[in-house]
């Protein structure tokens, strides 16, 4: 979403890397010089599967959305400390039984190009079987159909609209984050800016 200058994220290794090689580097503090290293622009999309060795660098803003899941394995923490002033804990060994030790996925799966609608343009991302999400760009309006098998959680990244859905309705603007559950029905936005659209797939990737 946005960035200072020089920003960048690890995601990755630059090459195939063995367990051997990867304990060792994480042993010594040089995990980091064997880490892809990815320079960040607005608008970058970035898809890491499980398992894929990752860190966000200072400067950064993102969205990120994410299976539903809490379990976070660290390799390598800086030396940060936690409230009780000790290093926080890694998890070296679950990591190595499930990182992935090679070059990340470059292209996000299910991107599409734009599909230009009257008030409005949207383009998909990324699609996996956990999630799907678009980038809709709004110039006027646009309605946007729901049904049961997804929710629908709306993230305003520019300008600002009106949001309705059936008798209910309010303004959002940048920053705002609106959750509708999955129901049958349409969502309705009216007014100008960009927005990230994320549901659950229907099963057809």
């Amino acid at each position: 979403l946005d960035r200072e200058p020089g920003a960048f994220l690890y995601c990755g290794f630059q090459r195939d890397v063995s367990r051997e090689e990867l304990t060792r580097r994480i042993a010594d503090g040089t995990v980091t010089e064997v880490l892809h290293k990815a320079p960040v622009e607005p608008g970058d999309v970035f898809f890491m599967e499980a398992g894929t060795v990752h860190a966000i660098g200072a400067g950064i803003l993102i969205a990120e959305i994410q299976q539903s899941s809490n379990t976070t394995y660290r390799v390598f923490d800086y030396g940060r400390r936690g409230p009780d002033g000790k290093e926080r804990p890694l998890h070296i060994e679950k990591a190595l039984d499930v990182a992935r030790r090679g070059p990340a996925c470059s292209v996000p799966p299910g991107s599409r190009p734009p599909v230009i609608l009257p008030g409005s343009t949207l383009r998909r991302l990324a699609r996996c079987a956990h999630f799907s999400v678009e980038l809709l760009e709004l110039s006027e309006h646009c309605e946007y159909r729901t049904d049961e098998t997804s929710f629908l959680s709306l993230l305003c990244l520019e300008g600002s609209a009106r949001l309705a859905e059936g008798e209910w309705g309010f303004d959002i603007a940048k920053g705002d984050s609106v959750f509708v559950p999955a129901r049958k029905g349409s969502v309705f936005l009216e007014g100008r800016g960009t927005f990230l659209l994320t549901t659950v797939p229907d099963g057809e990737l």
